[in-house]
């Protein structure tokens, strides 16, 4: 059983995540970090490289495309900490291609990482949180969720319906104290981004009006502030973090 306030982030190793749960870690939470199996000299790296400790921040190995192992680990979590308090759905990937060269396999990876994550996270945290009359659900979407976006429609699929599933969960959650929320990145100076073709990412700012790329500790501080009391009534939003790049 932990006293101190529990937050769980799926996709935890990834450029946001990992700024997240350094900041989370600032606001004295305990953060429960789940990504895919690592190595012990892996996590170690990565703890080092955040000024992260094993005392802050508990790494949690979950498929978080497969229900069953999310029921299973979800189940010790609790057993181990009692109660969380934040969960934040963060783990996402790409298969771009061209929708006439899609095949069903990019489709699915990619619905099935971003999209029905979100059923296998969620469900049993929002329970809990529902009876213990708080909890701090904040999804990780996209700008191009929101606009879409040439060559991905798998992606761009999976995080439009991210925020539809956040506005319908916010109904069943607001009078339990409860918020679901959505945080939609612009391009951020992630390593999936900067995997980008150069000519391609120079395209990309150029179309941003604040001619640049958003930084991870500027989603981060987002995400905290959803999480905290004082956003206790803001819920089924979307906050879009895009430098202008889409404005609705």
């Amino acid at each position: 059983m932990s006293h101190r306030k529990v937050a769980i982030v799926t996709g935890a190793l990834g450029g946001i995540g990992s700024i997240t749960c350094r900041e989370l870690v600032k606001n004295d939470y305990l953060v429960i970090a789940v990504c895919r199996v690592r190595t012990d000299e892996e996590m170690a790296e990565w703890r080092d490289k955040y000024d992260l400790t094993t005392r802050d921040v508990k790494s949690f190995f979950m498929d978080v495309t497969d229900n069953q192992a999310c029921a299973v680990g979800l189940k010790t979590i609790f057993q181990e900490f009692g109660h969380v308090d934040v969960l934040i759905n963060n783990v996402g990937i790409t298969r771009d291609s061209q929708f006439k060269k899609m095949n069903f396999e990019q489709w699915n990876q990619v619905i099935n990482t971003n999209l029905n994550s979100l059923f296998n996270m969620t469900q049993p945290i929002f329970q809990a949180m529902c009876e213990q009359g708080f909890g701090r659900i904040i999804n990780i979407s996209s700008v191009n969720g929101l606009k879409g976006q040439f060559g991905q429609t798998n992606y761009s699929a999976a995080k439009a319906g991210m925020i539809g599933f956040t506005k319908a969960l916010a109904y069943e959650g607001a009078g339990k104290g409860v918020t679901v929320n959505v945080v939609a990145p612009g391009y951020t100076r992630t390593p999936m981004v900067a995997a980008m073709k150069p000519e391609l990412l120079e395209n990309i700012t150029s179309q941003i009006p604040i001619k640049r790329l958003a930084e991870p500790s500027e989603v981060a501080a987002a995400i905290i502030y959803l999480a905290s009391t004082e956003a206790s009534y803001i819920t089924g939003e979307t906050l879009s973090i895009n430098g202008g790049q889409y404005m609705s």
